[in-house]
């Protein structure tokens, strides 16, 4: 069994899971207005830490971001007792932006790999650790990865911290896109009108178990990552890819006793995740939305809804969802503004984001019946090595006349040609897009490889080109550009290749330290365990600039 053996949540409502939890059942909540924020031209209802709280906080020598992320992991540890030296632990990251503030004043550490480093170094690991930046679903998407490692017995143990803070870039962002609320927000609800922003920082300590501990410890039965292959901001109407994530647990309503929505208060979010319950039959089964007492935590939320949920199984009723009076959604879901009774132990957690990502986790208290993972072998069928000047397919060079973006956009008029969207990509997602395509043309009969193949990228430099051009578009007058700000989530790139293709399978993005090969095989073989994998476009892609790249990319399939 896979078990959570500690956790812990840092909040402007408190410090530890236990203040944060009595916080939210006496029905507080930190969402307030802020006048003048960062020279922001309108107010902004949000979460914030106050001063006293970020000295408090911060640790000499780390940004507020790592000091936060340090202090989350070093409380969740005090309850436990193995050696976090070892090389049987991992630390893995979750954050969307992290240090990202740091860029608009030439601070350190912008990238997030770095900062990775600097808290695993603060804490005492000594593996080298994992940054999964899948946009909002960041923290649950590294519970899954978490589960995979321990379950094929890579790690004995894996510590999860999700962690995010607000800044001018992160909400300037979220504003351009028209989806933040001047007022708090209200999930599910008729009169919703965008989200609130939130910092907080979540940890989850998870480790193998034995089956005599059921009845005492909180187990994760499973966990899945699908695409919705629509959109890459807006979710599906259909709700494919939280629909998919869902069913592949095979939830059983008489056995949950809770879901915990994402609940953004966005209008098609909502609806969304709504008509995936309701295809899974699901509508009845008592359902609770967090983001009225602390807003959207991004990379955070995952994990830290998480365990608030499980207090409140644990209390054997829902809290409040703060903000929701009367439905605004066309299928039926069981929310309320009073608590809610609950029976037995166990929780469904479903999160999405940007890039058409989903993600569902099944926990549960007194059962466990997850299936061991599969074992398998990996064929690598195709192979791209692309660099600014220099390109070669299956080991064959590729002559080209440009080099740079144009040598990007000569590959994509000679392998492509009829899809425009490119012209709108950025320069992380063009070169992804391109040897993706490119890959697809060698393999031939792009229709008949599947709706499930994965889509599973790394890197060093992630999105720090668009950083950089997003926050010229805020620095030269403040209403920034939409388009530019989404395609600063790195896992947009894995997005437009499933967009394109219609995989509905996983999506996801990893930032590490340095190009690791064997951290990279050990993380996609891992990700093969999901049993609906059976093949996926993966590889390294670093851009530095728009003219400075370099990737490999390869088809890799199950024997």
């Amino acid at each position: 069994m896979i078990s959570v053996l500690s956790d812990n949540i840092i909040s402007p409502l408190g410090f530890t899971t236990r203040e944060n939890y009595l916080a939210l059942k006496s029905g507080k909540t930190s969402l307030c207005l802020h006048d003048n924020l960062w020279g922001l031209p309108e107010p902004v209802c949000a979460s914030l830490f106050s001063g006293d709280q970020r000295k408090e906080l911060l640790t000499e020598g780390l940004t507020f971001f790592e000091s936060l992320a340090v202090a989350s992991v070093k409380d969740a540890l005090k309850k436990t007792t193995f050696d976090i030296t070892s090389q049987r632990v991992a630390f893995v990251l979750a954050s969307t932006k992290g240090n990202v503030q740091e860029l608009e004043h030439g601070g350190v550490r912008v990238n997030l790999a770095e900062s990775a480093q600097v808290i695993s170094q603060r804490v005492g690991f000594t593996t080298m650790p994992i940054v999964v930046c899948n946009a909002c679903i960041s923290s649950t998407s590294a519970q899954v990865l978490a589960l995979r490692l321990i379950e094929s017995g890579t790690y004995d143990y894996v510590i999860v911290n999700g962690t995010d803070c607000l800044s001018k870039f992160v909400v300037a962002g979220f504003s351009s896109l028209k989806a933040v609320s001047p007022e708090p927000c209200r999930p599910f609800d008729m009169d919703r009108t965008g989200l609130n922003l939130g910092e907080a920082s979540a940890t989850m300590v998870l480790g193998r178990t034995d089956a005599e501990h059921a009845d005492t410890t909180w187990t994760i039965v499973g966990g899945d990552v699908r695409n919705d292959a629509g959109h890459i901001s807006n979710p599906s109407k259909t709700a494919e890819g939280c629909y998919r994530a869902i069913k592949s647990l095979s939830c059983d309503a008489s056995e949950l006793s809770l879901v915990s929505v994402h609940g953004t208060a966005t209008l098609y979010n909502d609806q969304m995740e709504a008509v995936a319950l309701q295809r899974n039959n699901l509508s009845e089964v008592p359902a609770l939305a967090l983001k009225g007492f602390l807003g959207h935590t991004m990379g955070a939320a995952g994990i830290l809804e998480t365990i608030i949920s499980l207090c409140c199984i644990e209390d054997g009723k829902t809290l409040p969802s703060k903000g929701f009076e009367e439905p605004g959604v066309s299928a039926k879901v069981n929310i309320s503004n009073a608590p809610i009774g609950t029976k037995g132990h166990t929780l469904l957690k479903i999160i999405s984001g940007f890039g058409g990502c989903n993600a569902a986790l099944l926990l549960s208290k007194g059962t466990s019946h997850l299936s061991p993972l599969t074992s398998h072998l990996l064929n690598v069928s195709h192979r791209v090595r692309l660099a600014s000047d220099s390109v070669t397919l299956d080991g064959q060079v590729v002559p080209t006349r440009n080099r740079g973006r144009d040598m990007l956009t000569e590959l994509y008029k000679k392998y492509v040609g009829d899809y425009p969207r490119y012209y709108k990509m950025d320069i992380l997602s063009k070169v992804a897009f391109v040897c993706s395509e490119m890959l697809l043309e060698a393999e031939g009969n792009r229709d008949g490889h599947g709706e499930d193949r994965a889509v599973i990228l790394f890197s060093h430099t992630a999105s720090i080109a668009s950083d950089r051009a997003f926050l010229r578009t805020i620095t030269d007058g403040f209403y920034p550009s939409p388009s530019v700000f989404v395609y600063t989530l790195p896992n947009i790139a894995a997005g437009e290749i499933a967009i394109r293709n219609g995989y509905h399978g996983e999506t996801a993005f990893y930032i590490l330290p340095q190009r690791a090969d064997d951290m990279i095989n050990m993380i996609v073989d891992a990700s093969f365990g999901d049993r609906g994998t059976q093949s996926a476009i993966c590889g390294w892609i670093n851009c530095d600039d728009e003219n400075i790249f370099e990737a490999e990319v390869k088809i890799l399939k199950k024997y």
